[in-house]
């Protein structure tokens, strides 16, 4: 992999910072890993997977879940929105923190938070034990996800940062492919807890893993107290920058499309479509592929051509798929490829627009990279769980509620990017 400006610095950063707090562990148990490896970003991209882990393993049982509990589908999505809502509010703390007390122990902190919940998910008796269990759960998850992407722009610059998030992308994209597949299985076998249970195994191994092998990252602690005023003084000067915006609002739109899907598809798969738990995570699992192949075309894609094309490649996918959507149910309706292949061409936009968007975002801010990502992906988390709770709002025995949400957010990704031409940087 080619590295960045300073990357001297980068491989010996495990060397000279310190990465853990005293008796822990001895020192001879940690193997802390280098930047510029192999190794490095796969531990980054597990780091990332807890998210997609969290979301897709239980989305087969959720008519199962209403059932158990005496709960509608409206309450039972409420268990994905209360997650994302949760996740919107973990990501707007843990960047500034990040900034000012390193990416490491608050990544450990974090990781324990997603565990304990974990625990109380699985065993939740009531829908709204499970829906506030799921917040806390959340508030936990976005730790890992938001230092993650720090860590990358703690370590690179650029598109060579935007190649290292598509490559990340790659490797976190085999989660939604296989979480809902098996998922569907440990539903039929063992029932809806046995998701949770799942979920509390990979949590407390990324746990064990970070305290391993995770090296501190941050190259220079923001100066000054930690304070509310602070937090929100970093705010204000990354929302200040124009670009910014745009690649903000580009993050909203695209993951608020995907998630109207994991929100609705459940129930639209399902129930309208007939499909069993375990098809339903097949169906899933291909529009997950079509993820994978979009950042994989991204990797490439972003070193030879920068940002602004990839991204742009990846809104007319967005605006593509969305439409074609669309038009396929209103002329197929019964037909399940008119509304799985053009949601491929969606997620092929999705793999494109989300690493090379959130990496140009960041990339001016090196200082307040933290403080950047939560900003972005707060924003993004906030669409998207609006989203996902106005077309739980609706959806029922059609899927026109989905597809009508995702037909906008492509249609209206495109109309973002291609007004706003003159106000994203062109060094990129």
């Amino acid at each position: 992999m080619d590295s960045f400006a300073g990357s001297a610095y980068a491989r010996v950063i495990v060397d000279e910072l310190p990465s853990r707090p005293r008796g822990i562990l001895p020192e001879t148990l940690l193997m802390h890993l280098k930047p510029d490896t192999l190794a490095m970003t796969v531990m980054l991209a597990f780091m990332t997977a807890l998210g997609p882990l969290a979301t897709d393993l239980y989305l087969p049982s959720l008519p199962l879940i209403g059932a158990a509990l005496e709960a509608g589908p409206a309450r039972v999505q409420w268990t994905l929105s209360a997650y994302l809502i949760g996740f919107s509010a973990g990501q707007i703390i843990y960047g500034p923190i990040s900034d000012a007390l390193g990416r490491r122990p608050v990544l450990i902190a974090s990781f324990a938070l997603f565990v304990a919940a974990t625990l109380a998910c699985a065993l939740a008796v009531s829908i709204d034990m499970l829906i506030a269990a799921r917040f806390v759960q959340a508030l936990g998850g976005a730790g890992p996800i938001i230092l993650a992407r720090t860590m990358v722009r703690d370590l690179y610059d650029g598109p060579r940062a935007g190649r290292e998030l598509s490559v990340m992308g790659s490797i976190m994209g085999v989660t939604p492919i296989i979480a809902p597949i098996f998922g569907g299985f440990l539903q039929v076998a063992f029932g809806w807890r046995a998701s949770f249970f799942a979920m509390l195994a990979g949590g407390a191994i990324l746990l064990l893993l970070a305290i391993l092998l995770i090296p501190e990252t941050i190259r220079q602690r923001q100066r000054g107290a930690l304070s509310l005023r602070a937090i929100l003084r970093s705010y204000r000067t990354v929302a200040k920058n124009p670009a910014y915006r745009i690649y903000a609002a580009l993050l909203a739109l695209s993951y608020g499309g995907l998630f109207a899907f994991i929100s609705a598809s459940p129930f639209v798969l399902q129930g309208v479509y007939g499909l069993n738990e375990v098809k339903f995570g097949f169906a899933f699992a291909i529009c997950s592929v079509s993820f994978v192949l979009g950042t994989l075309i991204g990797t490439r894609m972003v070193s030879r051509r920068g940002f602004d094309r990839t991204i742009g490649a990846g809104v007319f996918c967005l605006a593509t798929g969305g439409i074609g959507q669309l038009l396929g149910v209103l002329v197929l309706p019964q037909h399940l490829l008119a509304l799985i292949m053009p949601e491929m061409i969606f997620f092929v936009g999705i793999g494109l627009v989300l690493p090379q968007a959130m990496a140009a975002a960041m990339s001016p801010f090196p200082e307040r990279a933290g403080a950047a990502s939560s900003l972005a992906g707060f924003v993004q988390m906030v669409f998207a769980s609006g989203a996902g709770a106005l077309v739980g709002l609706f959806v029922g025995g059609s899927a026109l509620p989905l597809v009508i949400a995702t037909a906008l957010s492509g249609l209206c990704a495109l109309i973002v990017f291609a007004s706003t031409k003159r106000l994203r940087r062109r060094d990129f």
